[in-house]
């Protein structure tokens, strides 16, 4: 499935390039009617990204997060600096259907581990951005990519895996923003090496063919941000192409 991806600033729809907040392009459309557009296209699946809660968790956007909410045919996943479980707690009792867990999942993964057994492995969505080396290591950088967490991809698999996890947003840093396709080697071999997990695929897809390309490797979703809000495609041709299963 197509899963249309917004990132927040201050309210505002924004993209960075690569992760980096001086690398930062605003969109002239509102949140609420980037998800409408979405919706009437035919979108089941949406992902936000809370950046000022990724920065500062005292910070997070709990006010433009609510107008999105309990949308009548849409699954809301939202991620950006959850460090705790009162973070947990507070998106879900917003409503959102699945919170994205990012570098925490990497640096504590203990404490991730409780909550994926405390909620269960539907509410939790692990976001891992990998950096492959020229010898094909799968490392897994931390926050916004800057620290190296010396975790490599398939140890952290094999514990989340047998704790229950559902969902994974696997992310090629190399690839975040860039337009210039996905890459397709990485999500073959996680699909096939890991097929219990429903993969969502992110990075670097600028035009059909590029989704187009995925649907062999196995992937369950497709995250589309940048490519959308600028028109490289729309919504309901992404949705066409991919297979109706």
């Amino acid at each position: 499935m197509m899963i249309p991806a917004i990132d927040l600033i201050g309210g505002e729809v924004v993209r960075l390039f690569q992760g980096d907040y001086n690398q930062k392009t605003n969109y002239k459309y509102t949140v609420q009617e980037r998800q409408q557009t979405y919706s009437d296209a035919g979108a089941t699946v949406m992902h936000f990204v809370d950046l000022d809660g990724a920065k500062d968790s005292t910070k997070r956007q709990l006010s433009t997060l609510k107008t999105v909410m309990n949308h009548p045919s849409m699954i809301i996943q939202v991620g950006g600096g959850i460090r705790c479980e009162d973070d947990v707690k507070q998106l879900l009792d917003l409503g959102v259907n699945r919170v994205v867990i990012g570098s925490l999942a990497i640096k504590n993964p203990e404490l991730v581990l409780e909550w994926l057994e405390t909620y269960g492995g539907e509410k939790i969505v692990l976001a891992l951005d990998i950096k492959i080396d020229e010898q094909g290591n799968k490392t897994l950088p931390t926050h916004g990519w800057i620290e190296d967490s010396g975790v490599n991809l398939e140890d952290l698999l094999d514990v989340y895996i047998d704790a229950g996890i559902k969902h994974i947003l696997c992310t090629d840093i190399s690839k975040d923003g860039t337009l210039t396709g996905s890459n397709v080697s990485l999500y073959s071999e996680l699909c096939q090496k890991y097929p219990s997990i429903a993969w969502q695929a992110s990075g670097g897809i600028g035009s059909l063919e590029d989704i187009k390309s995925l649907i062999p490797t196995g992937v369950s979703g497709v995250i589309l941000g940048r490519s959308l809000l600028e028109g490289k495609f729309t919504l309901e041709e992404a949705i066409a192409c991919w297979p109706n299963v």
